[in-house]
């Protein structure tokens, strides 16, 4: 049998998307992140971590 399990990444907000421009905010929103320390696990993908990496300043990837 195949291994189906997916790939996961927990993410966590760290700053606040105040005086930040709109697509950021956006972005966080699109994470599932809108509040300070909020975590979220999502699917590992190229897409998920493209979203990472335009608000890594505001991010941080929990182990």
């Amino acid at each position: 049998m195949a291994d189906t399990a997916k790939k996961t990444i927990t993410v966590q907000q760290i700053r606040s998307a105040i005086r930040r421009p709109e697509i950021q905010t956006k972005t966080l929103t699109g994470l599932g992140l809108n509040k300070l320390h909020r975590t979220r696990t999502l699917e590992d993908t190229p897409s998920v971590r493209g979203m990472i990496a335009k608000v890594q300043h505001l991010v941080r990837i929990v182990e």
